[in-house]
C-alpha cells in the first residue's frame, strides 16, 4: 500500500508543481519569498528522505548525519565542510553551491538543530 501511495502522491506533485507556479505567479507576481520557502521545505524533505543516499555519499565515516526533517542538505553540508568530514563527493556538491552563493553551506548551518 506504501509504494501505491508514494507512486500517486509522485504523480500529483509532477502535475500539480507546475499548475501552482502558475496561479502563485498570476496571484502574487514572480514572488521570490514564496519560491525561496518552498526550496527550502523540499530541501528539508531532501535530507529526510534521501538521507541514506546522502549518509552514505556525502559524508566519511563518523561524519555529520543527514536526515533531521528540521534541517536542510546545505546545513548538513556546512557542519561536515566546518568538521572536515564530508567525502570527495560531498567536497564537490559544497563547492558548487558555494560557488552559487559565497559561503553558502556554512551561512545555511542551523545551530540550533
Amino acid at each position: 500500500m506504501g509504494i501505491i501511495l508514494y507512486i500517486i502522491a509522485t504523480i500529483l506533485w509532477i502535475i500539480i508543481t507546475p499548475i501552482n507556479w502558475v496561479i502563485v505567479t498570476i496571484k502574487n507576481g514572480m514572488s521570490n519569498a514564496y519560491f525561496l520557502e518552498t526550496a527550502i521545505d523540499l530541501d528539508k524533505f531532501g535530507n529526510r528522505n534521501f538521507r541514506t543516499f546522502l549518509n552514505v555519499t556525502m559524508k566519511v565515516k563518523g561524519g555529520y548525519q543527514f536526515g533531521n526533517i528540521n534541517e536542510t542538505i546545505s546545513s548538513a553540508l556546512g557542519k561536515n565542510q566546518r568538521d572536515n568530514t564530508l567525502s570527495w563527493f560531498g567536497k564537490f556538491i559544497s563547492f558548487l553551491l558555494d560557488k552559487l552563493d559565497k559561503n553558502h553551506c556554512q551561512k545555511s548551518i542551523n545551530n540550533s538543530i
